[in-house]
Formats: C-alpha cells, structure tokens, sequence
C-alpha cells in the first residue's frame, strides 16, 4: 500500500454530483478529497448548508475519504470578478473573512484536519504595506474562529498573489505567531517560481506542513497541467515528503480538467504511485552509495 495520502481536489470534478465524485475517488484508491466550497458540490450560503456537510461527512466516512476544505471557487463571492473580493480588497474584505469563518465551521461539521485559502492579488497601485497590514489582520480573524472549532489553517502561497513564496509565507508566520497556521504546499507552485528544488522545499515546510496539493507545470509558467504535460519530476518531492514522515493529503490539483475527470482521476493516482515507488528507491539508492 502507497505510504503517501493521495486526494483529489474537487474543483476538478465540477461536472460530477458530489455522491458520484466521492464514489470515482474512493473506487480509485484515493484515500481523501479536497472539497472545494462553491455552487457545485457545497454552498455555504445555501439555506441548507447544514444537511448538506452532514450528507457528506456520512458518505465521505463510509467511502474512508479524508477531507481538507478548499477554498477555490471562483465566483462564490462575486459573479463577476473571479477570485474577489480578497483579504487585501480595497472593499469587500469582511465578505471574504465570513466566508472563510463559515469554512472553518463547515470543516469541523465535517471533521476536517484543515482549512486552505490564500491571499489574493493586490490591485494596481496598492500600498504593499496596506496589503500587508490587511492580509495579517484578516487572517488574524480567521484564526480566532479555527482556534474556537479546532481547526488546522493551511495557507497556500500562490504565484502572482501577495503571499507568492515561502519567504512571504514564513513572513506572515512570523507575523501571526500561532501554531494552528500552517500551510498549504503547492509542489507544482514550488516548480514554477521557488529558487530552491521542490524537495528543499518540502522539507523547508516541516512540520508545519498541514496539507499539500500536486499536478504538472512547467518552469515560469503557472499552469496546472495533467501529469506527463509539464516538466516537474514529482518523484523526488513525493520522496520528501515520506522521509519527512508527512501524514496529511497529497491533492491533486487540476480545476480545469473537468471535462475529462474520469480520465484523470484515475491515471493521476497511478502516476503519483508509480513516481512515489521511483523516489524511494532512489532515496534507498543513495543512502547505500553515501
């Protein structure tokens, strides 16, 4: 049996009931899903909302399926601004600090380890250090209500947002000061911009490490690609995170493969258990040459 926690991030089954998706994950050998809080799956503003995550944290218990909570969807607060508005808008903030509290308390209904979110894009022309007191005071919100519920906070740093690498992320740790925020690893990010190798990366993270998402991209190009499209070698950061002894989900992340979920649900875990099998008979490799 694979030692990593392989899930699937639901913003890549939009086009699946949410029975259905928990079902093609569980018959796949996912051992999670990241469940993304938007129109499709789980509103949180429905009037329903309550029999909603009780369905699905039953059904998700029967299945043996994890859950994290993402936080992705694209229009749920605005729909006709993607994404918006952020911790650091110029309006709109408390919107998005509802909605992520209403996310804490939806993972606890559902006996989720951890909460993802992130940052947002700063607005042409906005102060970096107005964001910044913004984005801390925001999150500083966040975290009164996941410290009430028991809550993980995983934050992900995202290219082209204010908080874009880990040393912005280690910035804002630094800032909040509380062992309940942790982060959410984007190993195909790590690829993308980060100077250091992914595996660096992973073990930088250590054990503030709450959650971890995957798929392919290329160098300079943030683009999440099904594997085998990019030129990220997943092996050797999938063997960081089994030497780091990592036990939270590894997510594969990819929104706009929908279309071809029944494609991809299937051949993504097979290719992260094959590189996964790969990394650590290298990793054996080397401690018998050293």
């Amino acid at each position: 049996m694979s030692g990593l926690r392989y899930s699937y991030v639901t913003n890549g089954l939009a086009d699946h009931r949410i029975d259905d998706a928990l079902v093609l994950l569980a018959d796949n050998g996912y051992s999670g899903v990241g469940l993304t809080l938007d129109h499709q799956h789980l509103d949180p503003f429905a009037p329903d909302v309550a029999a909603r995550v009780d369905h699905i944290a039953r059904r998700a218990d029967a299945l043996g399926l994890a859950i994290v909570v993402e936080t992705g969807g694209r229009f749920v607060l605005d729909p006709t601004r993607k994404h918006e508005p952020t911790l650091i808008a110029d309006d709109g903030r408390e919107r998005r600090v509802d909605f992520l509290v209403r996310a804490v308390d939806i993972a606890a209904d559902l006996g989720a380890r951890a909460v993802s979110f992130w940052a947002g894009v700063p607005a042409p022309g906005l102060d970096p250090a107005v964001a910044w007191d913004r984005l801390v005071a925001g999150c500083s919100s966040v975290l009164e209500a996941a410290d009430r519920r028991d809550v993980l906070l995983a934050f992900e740093p995202e290219p082209g947002m204010l908080v874009a690498t880990l040393d912005d992320w280690e910035r804002l740790a630094r800032a909040l000061d509380d062992r309940r925020f942790g982060m959410t690893l984007d190993l195909g990010h790590c690829h993308c911009i980060e100077e250091e190798a992914v595996e660096a990366c992973v073990r930088r993270a250590g054990d503030r490490l709450y959650n971890v998402h995957v798929e392919d991209m290329r160098r300079g190009v943030h683009e999440h690609l099904d594997f085998g499209e990019g030129t990220f070698d997943v092996a050797p950061a999938l063997a960081a995170l089994g030497e780091a002894h990592y036990r939270g989900l590894v997510s594969v992340e990819l929104s706009r493969h929908s279309h071809m979920a029944h494609r991809t649900v299937p051949s993504a875990i097979a290719h992260l258990r094959k590189a996964e099998r790969e990394g650590s008979v290298a990793a054996a490799q080397e401690v018998r040459a050293s």
